[in-house]
């Protein structure tokens, strides 16, 4: 029987741009103090996973959340910049109220999830794709038979699960929105690269502990 290999796709917690309504991007925005308790209860949760390697994001609200799993498991964070958000050009930093009115049509192609439009100064969703698909694919040998760990964003994460579930191809032009709160968690398990079984999808049952809806912070 081949071997199984788990793979977790975890959001970072709430940054303190999430709190403000504000798009990441590639910007260096940390943690919220919700956002570090967030990291805390998931590393806590994943824990329980017998995670066997760690891969972040190098952007500091990934980075934070993967640090907290990486305290009490003792792993080393195997950080990269394959695994940043959508590098989202000039809307970077505005709110999605700003964004749709000084860049409208950067911002309608990026609501519309339009696959191939490149937003000004950024890049489109399928080179984020390019760029992550490979990267996850030779993890995955690497790492055949382990429970691996990956801290991304929302933007990366949604497409990354697209990629794996072969719901993208050369003729995608739009595609549904995959919605990942702050440390969701994505679980897939394959047996072999194209025995895939999705596990579940933006599991947020750890994060009972904090309040209200802050448990689902907008993107």
């Amino acid at each position: 029987m081949p071997l199984k290999t788990t793979l977790y796709l975890i959001r970072h917690g709430q940054s303190a741009g999430n709190a403000e309504g504000r798009f990441g991007g590639h910007s260096a925005t940390p943690l919220s103090d919700l956002g570090l308790h967030q990291a805390k209860i998931t590393a806590k949760a994943l824990l329980k996973e017998r995670i066997t390697v760690i891969y972040s994001s190098d952007l500091k609200r990934a980075a934070q959340t993967a640090a907290e799993l990486a305290a009490l498991s003792g792993l080393p964070v195997n950080h990269t910049d394959i695994f940043r958000e959508r590098n989202i050009g000039v809307l970077e930093g505005l709110t999605f109220d700003e964004a749709e009115k000084e860049y409208p049509g950067d911002y309608r192609a990026l609501v519309d999830r339009n696959v191939a439009h490149v937003i000004t100064e950024g890049e489109s969703y399928r080179q984020l794709v390019e760029r992550v698909a490979k990267t996850v694919d030779e993890i995955l040998e690497k790492h055949k038979g382990g429970r691996i760990a990956v801290f991304a964003h929302t933007g990366t994460i949604c497409f990354l699960t697209l990629h794996l579930m072969g719901a993208l191809n050369s003729d995608t032009v739009c595609t549904p929105w995959i919605v990942t709160s702050n440390c969701g968690i994505h679980k897939f398990e394959f047996r072999g690269r194209d025995n895939l079984r999705v596990m579940s999808l933006n599991d947020t049952r750890h994060l009972n502990q904090t309040s209200g809806s802050d448990a689902f912070a907008a993107r």
